[in-house]
């Protein structure tokens, strides 16, 4: 085959390359065997055909499949050939077994990425991060991504029904606030960060099941860290905000492992054992990267997530709040400060508050690692109208990263990085609540103007009489309805006004809201919360040892490895016909043609390369670890 007409395509040496290794680690033979499709009549081709052809689609970086059949179309017999195949299946025929890829031939395919994770990579060479008291971390992200796309922008005609139903199988509508026509699709990935090699990805229509999905993220990390024989308390799962609900930090808690993750429970605020550390001076204070502004971090202790659910640390950060009219994004408002909490199972002796933060915000950020996917691969590509097949494909282009990530270390065999994290310091004292004292509850704090009743009377022109009632600027009295337990920890009093009061009132539309209905009545309320338990300091302040952190250079072992293939000379030669040539093996009788009517065995052999080589591909630049596998 010349080479100056078609020209072979820059991304060639690196498919020949890792067919090649596949190859010799026994993994496509793992792959023929392990990953079938049960269906009718399908022609002469099988999951691992088209497995070939996706792998080489991700090494490949073409922006669409008809690009990337395009370039491949010419050199078809050579790129079959290297994964030990005869046909390149046609667009149509990739197309159909995506539709058909089943629930059990997806998980198959997960479950042979999850076993290959040791593969390149030792105990000590997989990183980690050292806490103050020399405990050694493995940190595992957790995070789901959304991806949306207009109907009409997809390659579908969405007026169609046909379409349509395609879309629904793999997407669902947009919600409310989005535009008409849009359909959504999540994507949850969990990420080793030392090493940055994916664990696992797990896709659903719309929202998705975040908390089965998790469930299956858990799953992965387990293997991970079994492939390593180390225990489960060795990872720390570090998650963003739609994780902080109690029952899902419980979730993680029970499967044994470390967490940190932001808290979506404010009530948190209300314990009286947070009240009392936001009585005292702030345990650290750091300053926002972004921007500039001074931090306070409350040490919490360690606090029930709810009734029967484990324990775990909680960590209060504040910042001054914004202006009255900027709405509050991330934290909620109280007061003239913005309160964020932070939830972990890491102990404060080995992370302080301080270091808390810093892994949440800091080093190994995971949006990071997804702009290099989006790059890299662009894994979100649309590859198949099904769940499963899109999925199928998306695993297939984690699996390409790890190769280069695995491989490229091979290469240049380079070193762990090691950093300091957070260097040597003193801890700050720790506050102690007495215990057997007696609940207190604080004064009655009266309703201020805020929501509906905004430009109206505020509590302050109520006066508590003597008798228990309110007066109101009118004179009429509101009565005492309700004393009621918001809370563990807050009470609220409600007080209301006679309807035969307000009715001819003449101060009525100062006094309700704008939006009253006509036989409304004024009511007021008040809230006390319970008051903290006297406490002491029990414990000095100590000098903590540094914190480091050890991982591996990703970006430089993936992108280095690319762009050395990338510039490599790529030859392919027909060879010289055989003298006698080989026939193929006999085709077998019509009654036994029926697909579900073969054997495993006759069905691989149905498009299987055979007879001598006839076609010989070179490569220039391969190092000596894999000239001589």
């Amino acid at each position: 085959m010349p080479l100056d007409r078609p020209s072979v395509p820059a991304w060639f040496a690196e498919v020949v390359i890792m067919a090649r290794h596949l190859m010799t680690t026994g993994l496509l033979e793992v792959f023929a065997d392990q990953i079938r499709l049960r269906r009718g009549r399908f022609g002469s081709y099988e999951p691992i055909d088209f497995l070939a052809l996706l792998v080489g689609y991700a090494i490949s970086g073409e922006r669409t499949l008809a690009d990337f059949f395009e370039r491949v179309e010419p050199f078809e017999a050579a790129f079959m050939a290297l994964f030990g195949r005869k046909g390149l299946p046609h667009r149509s025929s990739l197309s159909r077994f995506l539709a058909d890829v089943d629930r059990p031939c997806l998980e198959a395919f997960r479950t042979l990425f999850e076993q290959r994770f040791a593969e390149g990579w030792t105990k000590a060479s997989i990183g980690g991060i050292f806490d103050r008291q020399g405990r050694r971390c493995i940190v595992f992200d957790v995070d789901a991504t959304r991806q949306a796309a207009r109907q009409r922008a997809l390659p579908c005609d969405p007026t169609l029904p046909a379409a349509r139903r395609r879309l629904d199988a793999v997407c669902a509508p947009g919600y409310k606030g989005r535009k008409r026509g849009e359909v959504v699709r999540t994507r949850t990935t969990a990420l080793q960060m030392h090493t940055r090699q994916w664990v696992g990805t797990y896709g659903g229509k719309g929202n998705g099941d975040y908390r089965g999905e998790l469930a299956s993220a858990l799953r992965a990390i387990t293997t991970y860290l079994t492939r390593f024989a180390f225990p489960a308390e060795m990872a720390l799962v570090r998650l963003d905000g739609q994780y902080g609900d109690a029952v899902v930090m419980a979730q993680i808690i029970r499967a044994g492992v470390y967490l940190l993750t932001r808290g979506r429970g404010y009530q948190f605020l209300e314990h009286p054992q947070i009240q009392r550390i936001l009585a005292h001076p702030a345990t650290a204070s750091v300053i926002a990267t972004n921007t500039g502004e001074v931090v306070e971090l409350f040490e919490g202790g360690w606090l029930e997530l709810a009734v029967g659910l484990p324990h775990a640390r909680v960590i209060v950060a504040r910042h001054p709040a914004p202006p009255a009219d900027q709405k509050v994004t991330v934290g909620k408002r109280v007061g003239e400060w913005v309160y964020e909490l932070f939830i972990t199972t890491l102990e404060a002796d080995g992370f302080l508050v301080e270091d808390v933060l810093d892994l949440y915000h800091g080093r190994g950020a995971f949006e990071a690692v997804l702009a290099d996917e989006d790059v890299e691969e662009d894994p979100d590509r649309w590859c198949s109208y099904t769940e499963c097949g899109q999925e199928l494909w998306q695993i297939a282009c984690e699996w390409v990263w790890k190769l280069r990530l695995s491989l490229g270390k091979m290469r240049q065999g380079g070193g762990l990085r090691e950093m300091e994290w957070a260097p040597p310091t003193e801890t700050a004292p720790l506050f102690f609540a007495w215990e057997d004292t007696p609940e207190e509850y604080g004064p009655w704090q009266w309703a201020g103007e805020s929501g509906r009743a905004a430009g109206c009377f505020t509590a302050d022109a109520f006066t508590l009489q003597e008798n228990g009632t309110l007066r109101c600027p009118a004179g009429a009295s509101l009565w005492l309805s309700e004393v009621r337990q918001e809370n563990a920890f807050t009470q609220r009093a409600v007080y209301l006004a006679y309807q035969t009061d307000c009715l001819p009132c003449a101060l009525r539309e100062q006094c309700l809201a704008p939006g009253a209905k006509g036989n409304r009545a004024r009511r007021v309320s008040a809230a006390r919360r319970l008051l903290p338990a006297p406490a002491s300091v029990e414990r000095k302040s100590v000098v903590v040892g540094s914190m480091r952190w050890v991982d591996v250079a990703g970006r430089a072992l993936r992108r280095t490895w690319t762009a050395h293939w990338r510039r490599q000379y790529v030859e392919i030669l027909p060879l010289v016909p055989a003298q006698q040539e080989v026939l193929p093996p006999p085709r077998p009788p019509r009654a036994m043609r029926s697909h579900h009517r073969w054997s495993w065995h006759n069905r691989l052999t149905h498009n299987a390369g055979f007879g001598p080589p006839r076609l010989r591909v070179t490569v220039a630049g391969v190092p000596s670890f894999l000239a001589v596998s």
